[in-house]
């Protein structure tokens, strides 16, 4: 497992945008993003590899968000544009080495940043 360090969350309103960023203490091939709204399960935010031959998003971003990363620094980046009300939720960044939608899949979990978008 690698250390992750996440970053950059807060309260937005309705349309607002947040950067989320991430840094991992080793490198991972896959990178990426979940997040939990309360009473809700976990869901799929988006991810990519090392290349980014592999780069995914939920069905719900619908263009609003942008996954990136600096391999180079271990690190990866949500950019969250056109935010709503349900956006709202802690949101984990995960590292393993395949790419999935399952979190099962991640060995390695941040502590989580609380995204609120308020209306």
């Amino acid at each position: 497992q690698v250390q992750l360090v996440e970053s950059g969350g807060g309260l937005v309103q309705t349309g607002g945008s947040l950067r989320l960023s991430c840094v991992a203490s080793d490198s991972r091939n896959a990178m990426g993003w979940f997040r939990q709204a309360p009473g809700k399960e976990r869901e799929f935010v988006a991810a990519m590899t090392k290349s980014g031959s592999w780069t995914n998003y939920g069905n719900f971003v619908k263009g609003r968000f942008t996954i990136s990363r600096d391999v180079a620094k271990n690190a990866v980046y949500l950019q969250m544009n056109s935010l709503k009300p349900e956006d709202t939720a802690v949101y984990f960044c995960v590292a393993g080495e395949i790419f999935s939608f399952s979190a099962n899949m991640y060995s390695s979990w941040g502590q989580g940043t609380q995204v609120t978008v308020s209306s």
